[in-house]
């Protein structure tokens, strides 16, 4: 498990001086993403704007290697490679993914939902449909109080997730509803986002270097 003295922690700490005030809320994000996958649970992450683009970059450092390389266990290369025709390329280059989704990437299912139920409903009928207890929600949102994020934390609540915010300094609605909240000082939003994202590097990598020693 991951301490306040975590050396990416305290290099995060070290680059950006103002993110000293989140130091234990990074270091408890980082510990239940480490027991929940564990445990085969899931990440959900949502945003929207340059927070959803985070969402997506979030899931794109988690569900394959970061930092390090993650290669398949040798008795699943092995099947590979005398299973099926191309098994010794997806040995090769396979990586070891942690369970990791975007909300937003269900188009199908988003727009359905948008034209028939709200687009505020987005987020949180397509979690109420994959989401499971034990899972956990990141909700991004600049100022805490989009809409669409905090109606995905009540169907989170429902189900018996954990909820984790990524916000500004005010953290707003998510804040409230948050089992932790990473609150970075800034509320100007392209400010926020500019500490969301050194914010969020270090925890993907925090967590990848505890699974995958």
């Amino acid at each position: 498990m991951i301490d306040s003295d975590n050396l990416i922690i305290m290099d995060l700490i070290r680059r950006y001086p103002v993110l000293e005030v989140c130091k234990t809320d990074i270091k408890n994000v980082c510990n239940i993403l480490i027991d929940r996958f564990l445990e085969q649970k899931r990440l959900f992450v949502c945003g929207n704007g340059g927070s959803c683009a985070d969402a997506d970059h979030i899931v794109g450092e988690l569900a394959k290697g970061f930092l390090k390389k993650r290669p398949l266990p040798e008795d699943q290369r092995k099947m590979l490679q005398t299973k099926v025709p191309d098994g010794a390329l997806l040995a090769a280059k396979l990586q070891i993914g942690l369970p990791a989704i975007s909300l937003h990437s269900q188009s199908a299912l988003a727009t359905a939902v948008a034209n028939d139920l709200g687009e505020d409903l987005v987020y949180a009928q397509t979690l109420y449909a994959i989401g499971n207890k034990g899972d956990v929600l990141l909700g991004i949102s600049t100022s805490g109080n989009a809409r669409n994020v905090h109606l995905a934390c009540q169907v989170a609540k429902l189900k018996g997730m954990d909820i984790i915010g990524l916000t500004g300094d005010k953290g707003g609605k998510l804040a409230d509803i948050a089992d932790i909240c990473i609150k970075v000082p800034a509320t100007e939003t392209y400010q926020v986002q500019e500490l969301h994202l050194p914010v969020y590097h270090a925890i993907c990598a925090a967590v990848e270097a505890d699974l995958f020693e």
